[in-house]
């Protein structure tokens, strides 16, 4: 009887232990708070070395690098520099994280305190000094919290800061680059309810200098000025490594800390820019909507006065007296218009993914606009959108089996076991291609070996079962029979004119749905290429509303134009024309390039062009499934509404 009572308690703690474990294996770091005690040891930890815009405003590299790079010589803690733990979305974005030999004592303010002492051979100043001529920037975090430099946006007034500070700058007059070697850091904190025993980093900043000390450092040196410090390129050069650590209390709360990088540069143009969007696409929409329904309805009754008039026995000459014709119009091609396409098992795989990726991005967008990404939580959004797209393999299943058995495919099992493999497939490929370019360039952002087996496994572990799951509920589930029978011969489609041809109308109706969103597409690039903090999913989540209505609406306007044309291939059609706006995204990646990159190298701009294939190959699949998926609505709907024997 003790057993039997026991056995719950003991389920309890068992669930609560894998929960526990569960929790650790996804463990998010910087999201917890860590109070400290006065003289308390605060973690300031290195990540990678990533390039920033130079004094031109214009990047001129995109390639990290770790920060213990062999070439960079920077000082390490004792025992060698360890990894500190990372997100999954974290590795993936290039964060390589690890301990440092700052030592940091909370409210233990020190001046001038000496580091290492290093000597930069011939290849290492080179090195370092086309990595200032780049921009390069360091990338600490204190206590998690990104350690950057004070900025004034010009245009509000306001202060804001920047994550990360340049490793030396450039004189504009002889080119000669100065490398910094000494750092002030200035960490804000807030006591916990007044308690001095509890106190919490709310504020990081970093301002460093160039510092040529020609003997060892001492207290005295940061209270006089002294020469640049200069790579020889021509000979060795000792550097002599310092910092100071000044602490200043502050009332910011640390649920608010990260606050302060949040900052949008010229907000009066997003807002007028994103508010003009928003106008035109609704009244596009509404335009469109009010056009569509009238035609439609007078289509509709004026398909079944014919339907009436024939079953009274009416002559033809009376019908055509009462101003009816004969079937004529998107009416015509009733027989045709539910006909199999051609490359079903193809179109059914993209459909699938597509439904996958839509469902993955709208909740990507809300948990990021509900507070579940900040800048403290690295890669949270990342890691966020590799478990959801995972997970969602059962949509993607489930959407691509439905799609091929309503478009009477006979290949069931070869869209079972491609719906999972095709467009991963291609990505991993083109993720791994891109890798192979940055291994060779021993960059940081290379993604690790072991890394890429873990997503493999939960690939195939999770997504993939997940998927068949998916595909074997939709084949069991009855087919979705079309409103109207299909001719046995297909009927003859006429010439078609020239807005309704293939690349005329893909290219109009693709520019719609770009037109939604490109001046958020703006700060998304700059975000990944700039290394700047996107924190904008207000925004974000707006311009996704706007572009699936938009891309919803002009495609149903299309396919009902090229309808009325008894052109019945609307199915390939409509998944192209809302993907071209994939084209414009492209396009507009081409001229982010020319206006805000200057990349010297072919890694680079390898890197940049492979990657921004890779977002228009995935805007692609996702613009062109909401463009088939609502035609495909549509096109149920009308052909419901009317009678036809």
């Amino acid at each position: 009887m003790q057993i039997t009572q026991a056995s719950p308690r003991m389920a309890m703690l068992a669930s609560l232990l894998a929960t526990s474990q569960l929790a650790s294996a996804f463990y998010i770091p910087g999201v917890a708070p860590t109070s400290y005690k006065k003289d308390e040891l605060v973690p300031l930890h290195v990540n990678t070395i990533k390039p920033l815009a130079g004094p031109d405003s214009m990047l001129h590299s995109v390639v990290s690098y770790d920060y213990y790079h062999p070439l960079f010589q920077f000082c390490q803690p004792e025992g060698g520099p360890r990894d500190v733990r990372e997100s999954l979305g974290g590795i993936l974005f290039g964060d390589r994280i690890k301990t440092s030999p700052f030592e940091l004592k909370m409210k233990h303010n020190e001046s001038c305190k000496a580091l290492c002492e290093v000597k930069y051979n011939k290849q290492a100043a080179g090195f370092v000094n086309t990595g200032i001529k780049m921009g390069m920037s360091l990338d600490w975090l204190v206590d998690g919290l990104p350690a950057g430099q004070r900025a004034v946006d010009p245009f509000t007034g306001n202060d804001y800061y920047t994550p990360g500070f340049y490793m030396g700058y450039t004189d504009p007059v002889d080119s000669r680059p100065s490398f910094n070697n000494h750092y002030d850091i200035w960490i804000d904190y807030h006591e916990v309810g007044g308690n001095p025993n509890e106190l919490r980093v709310v504020g990081a900043l970093v301002t460093p200098y160039s510092r040529k000390y020609n003997a060892p450092v001492a207290e005295s040196d940061c209270d006089r000025e002294l020469p640049l410090l200069v790579l020889d390129e021509t000979g060795d050069t000792t550097v002599r490594f310092s910092y100071s650590v000044y602490w200043t209390p502050s009332a910011t709360p640390w649920a608010t800390r990260a606050d302060k990088y949040g900052n949008v540069y010229n907000p009066s143009i997003h807002w007028f820019s994103l508010i003009s969007s928003a106008i035109i696409v609704v009244f596009l929409v509404l335009t469109v909507m009010s056009v569509l329904v009238r035609a439609l309805k007078q289509d509709i009754a004026r398909y079944n006065r014919l339907d009436q008039i024939n079953l009274d026995d009416l002559s033809g000459t009376s019908a055509l007296e009462d101003g009816v014709q004969e079937d004529s119009g998107w009416k015509l091609v009733h027989g045709d218009v539910f006909r199999t396409p051609s490359h079903p098992l193809l179109l059914s795989i993209f459909l699938g993914s597509g439904a996958q990726l839509f469902v993955m991005a709208g909740f990507s967008i809300c948990f990021a606009l509900l507070g579940f990404v900040s800048p403290s939580s690295r890669g949270s959004l990342g890691t966020i959108m590799i478990l959801l797209y995972t997970i969602l393999g059962f949509v993607g299943g489930y959407a691509s089996s439905r799609v091929y058995k309503s478009l009477q495919g006979e290949k069931w099992k070869l869209n079972i076991v491609l719906t999972p493999l095709l467009v991963p497939s291609i990505v991993f490929a083109t993720f791994f291609l891109l890798d192979l370019f940055l291994w060779a360039k021993q960059s940081s952002g290379a993604v690790p070996f072991t890394t890429m087996l873990v997503l493999i496994l939960i690939w195939f572990i999770i997504s993939v079962p997940l998927s068949f799951a998916g595909s074997w509920l939709g084949f069991r589930a009855p087919a979705i029979e079309p409103p109207v029978r299909t001719n046995q011969i297909p009927r003859q489609i006429p010439p078609p004119t020239t807005y309704l041809k293939p690349i005329p109308s893909v290219l109009m109706v693709g520019i719609l749905p770009f037109g939604a969103i490109y001046v958020e597409l703006y700060f998304i690039l700059s975000s990944i290429w700039f290394s700047r903090i996107y924190y904008m999913f207000g925004f974000l989540f707006l311009c996704y509303g706007l572009m699936i209505m938009t891309c919803a609406t002009v495609t149903i306007l299309m396919v009902y134009f090229l309808l009325c044309a008894e052109n019945y291939n609307w199915q390939w059609r409509s998944f192209f024309a809302a993907g071209a706006s994939a084209g414009y995204v492209f396009l507009y990646s081409i001229i982010y390039w020319i206006g805000n990159l200057s990349l010297s190298t072919f890694t680079g701009s390898v890197v940049y062009f492979g990657y921004s294939i890779l977002i228009s190959f995935l805007f692609f699949i996702l613009t062109g499934s909401i463009g088939y998926f609502t035609s495909w609505w549509f096109v149920q709907k009308i052909y419901k509404s009317i009678k036809i024997d």
